[in-house]
């Protein structure tokens, strides 16, 4: 059965975040829905990673297996189209054929994310549902250097969420970056995988060390407690976007 690899933006504002469930309208499910639309096949999409409710993606991947051979742009171009009679806040930005012996979770191997945040004394209109407001400043240069105390191989117990269900807390964080451009202050985020809530649980933490609240010490003495307790809060998911995944054979 043909395999298509898919690229997706979304809006996360609308849905109970990608997976499928039954206490709303998900993402996973508003591609489902167009499949079945399209081709009237049931088919069950893979994603490479979940995001919660509120939290958006640039470049979400997933594979699905189609019964019928199509043209890729011709099948991105179809499911736009159903997304759009049902006004759904998402689209196919590429479609690949692969062989089925890719997936688009177990064959990742580097996940990006973005966090933004706004500092500015007046509250965001356009950018509402886009971006964490924070109204006070935010020392970002204190917040990069409390970053790095998080990059590298470490069990990132402080910083999962207690629904997480992973097996381990170990994993290997490959980047964390803040950067600065007027009011809008960037965290980005690299690893092969991370654990339910890591990088709003980062974010919040850096937020406390932008504002002076917590050192670099302060932020490796968390991480190294393994307790929830010691990080700062969970920041609003609506910063949060899924911007990439990297695979084997891409340019």
């Amino acid at each position: 059965m043909p395999r298509y690899r898919m690229t997706v933006e979304y809006d996360g504002s609308p849905y109970v975040g990608w997976q499928r469930q039954e206490n709303g309208h998900s993402a996973q499910a508003a591609i489902e829905k167009a499949i079945l639309s399209l081709t009237g096949e049931t088919v069950a999409i893979r994603g490479a990673g979940r995001t919660d409710s509120g939290v958006h993606a640039m470049g979400q991947v997933i594979h699905a297996d189609i019964s019928r051979s199509w043209e890729p742009h011709k099948l991105r171009n179809a499911l736009n189209a159903h997304l759009g009679m049902k006004r759904e806040k998402l689209a196919i930005l590429d479609v690949q054929a692969v062989d089925d012996s890719f997936d688009a979770r177990f064959s990742a191997l580097r996940r990006h994310y973005l966090y933004r945040i706004i500092c500015r004394p007046a509250p965001l209109a356009l950018e509402a549902r886009r971006a964490w407001w924070v109204p006070k400043g935010l020392d970002h240069e204190a917040m990069h250097a409390a970053a790095q105390m998080l990059v590298g191989h470490h069990d990132f117990t402080t910083f999962r969420s207690t629904h997480c269900q992973a097996k381990s807390p170990m994993r290997t964080l490959d980047r964390l970056d803040v950067t600065r451009e007027g009011d809008l202050i960037e965290i980005r985020a690299s690893a092969q995988s991370f654990l339910h809530n890591q990088i709003r649980s980062f974010a919040g933490t850096l937020k406390l060390a932008g504002e002076h609240k917590m050192t670099p010490e302060d932020v490796r003495a968390a991480l190294e407690a393994k307790d929830r307790k010691a990080c700062g809060p969970v920041a609003p998911p609506e910063g949060l976007y899924f911007m990439k995944v990297d695979y084997p054979g891409d340019v």
